[in-house]
């Protein structure tokens, strides 16, 4: 570049015309650059960028023609160099925004991971806008916003607060359009903030088919608003956000049917063996044990019997209901087939599993079902308990482990709670006897 500056700084101060010999020199050297250039030695964006400079000075050069006076040259030269930095800066601008869409395409279409999703949104976010802070995704549902994803310019993922319900985000997810604050702390949502709340702030609602799915914020450390190349690049991501967490909710909707049991709600067969399969790997890393404890109704086949199975499957959902009350947060229940019931304890020695049979027992006494014609279904329940890793160092052991004990608590000792018999292997297919249940 240091020729080219040479070139314009050589060319004659007095009104005097450019000798046409002098003039067509520069232009030679100029296309001997050029076609230098061409042949490459430089990073390619480099290139591209002097190649078009180099273009540009020509033209203008030739333009501006051997009787031309030097101011005029110079002036046309300047206003070239001018117009083209202008240009490239434009399209450095579009091409870094279309970079941005495009990886972010890339990511959203590669995963329908909800966190995934949203973590590429505000990661693209910060870093394409200028004295970006923190941008913060919420998700609205239901009049109610739920934390997302959030980036701060130090690399924090934290919220950094929880939003007001007279606050920007939800004005915003209430209104379904965007709004920007110039300057916090002047602003009448923000009359309550903390002083540290400054510098402007846009929310932009993300809208599929015209509802609002959730809000994306995006603060800033300086005052003022939003120009335009920034208003369209953070609406394009916006669109694509609402897009994605679309999808990305579909997505859970059809995995959470794929893991449910179509009667009860409860997650079925397949839910339970991934949830053991990762109770065996946190045990074996933590050294901590959990318990198995299978039940099965006693009673049911008579319900069916008597009611149709239209009625019986209604008293499984309420029965089934009913037993996940009270169950603590890590506890997972799941319907193992029939009206047979498996519940995993983390964390959970022997002697605390018999206890929590126990409170099944009593809570079991007092479940009743009014039926059509007026009586009350009453049922007992009979269960075996097993313990990660004494009855059993793998999932299908354990499962085998309970089971057992199910079977002779069942054949002996119906309605009662019976520990497996320590580890045990591969068990034929168990055939239960015929009863009139």
């Amino acid at each position: 570049m240091s020729c080219l500056s040479a070139l314009i700084c050589n060319c004659p101060e007095s009104g005097q015309a450019v000798e046409k010999s002098i003039m067509d020199s520069r232009i030679d050297t100029l296309k001997e650059a050029k076609r230098s250039l061409e042949k490459g030695g430089i990073e390619l964006n480099d290139r591209e960028e002097l190649l078009a400079l180099l273009g540009i000075l020509i033209s203008a050069i030739e333009e501006a023609g051997g009787d031309k006076g030097s101011e005029k040259l110079s002036f046309s030269l300047a206003s070239s160099l001018v117009s083209s930095q202008a240009l490239l800066s434009l399209l450095k601008q579009q091409s870094a925004e279309l970079d941005a869409l495009r990886k972010l395409s890339l990511n959203l279409t590669s995963s329908l991971d909800m966190p995934t999703v949203l973590n590429a949104i505000v990661g693209e976010s910060i870093r394409l806008v200028k004295d970006a802070r923190a941008v913060h995704i919420y998700l609205y549902k239901n009049g109610s916003l739920e934390f997302g994803a959030a980036l701060q310019s130090n690399g924090n993922t934290s919220p950094i607060a929880t939003p007001r319900r007279d606050g920007l985000t939800y004005t915003v997810a209430r209104s379904g359009e965007t709004l920007v604050v110039e300057e916090m702390q002047a602003h009448p949502l923000y009359a309550k903030a903390p002083p540290v709340w400054n510098g402007s702030i846009i929310g932009i609602p993300l809208k599929m088919n015209q509802v609002v799915v959730g809000v994306m914020n995006l603060s800033r450390s300086t005052t003022g608003g939003f120009n335009a190349a920034e208003l369209r690049l953070l609406s394009l991501l916006a669109d694509q956000a609402a897009v994605s967490i679309s999808n990305a909710s579909l997505h859970q909707m059809i995995s959470r049917k794929a893991y449910s049991d179509l009667v009860t709600g409860l997650p079925n067969r397949r839910a339970l063996d991934e949830r053991l399969e990762k109770e065996v790997l946190r045990s074996r890393r933590t050294g901590q044990s959990f318990a198995v404890v299978m039940m099965d109704l006693d009673g049911f086949k008579n319900v069916n019997d008597t009611y149709g199975h239209a009625l019986g499957d209604q008293v499984l959902r309420v029965f089934f209901s009913y037993m996940a009350q009270g169950l603590r947060a890590t506890d997972f229940l799941a319907r193992y087939g029939g009206d047979e019931l498996t519940l995993i304890m983390s964390q959970t020695t022997l002697p605390s599993a018999v206890l929590v049979a126990d409170k099944i027992t009593e809570k079991m006494k007092k479940f009743f079902f009014e039926a059509p014609d007026g009586k009350r279904i009453t049922l007992g329940i009979s269960g075996g308990i097993a313990v990660y890793p004494t009855h059993g160092r793998s999932a299908a052991d354990l499962l085998r482990a309970a089971d057992e004990a199910l079977y002779r608590a069942k054949r002996r000792e119906r309605g009662r709670f019976l520990v497996a018999k320590g580890l045990t292997g591969p068990l034929a297919p168990i055939t239960f006897p015929q009863t009139n249940e």
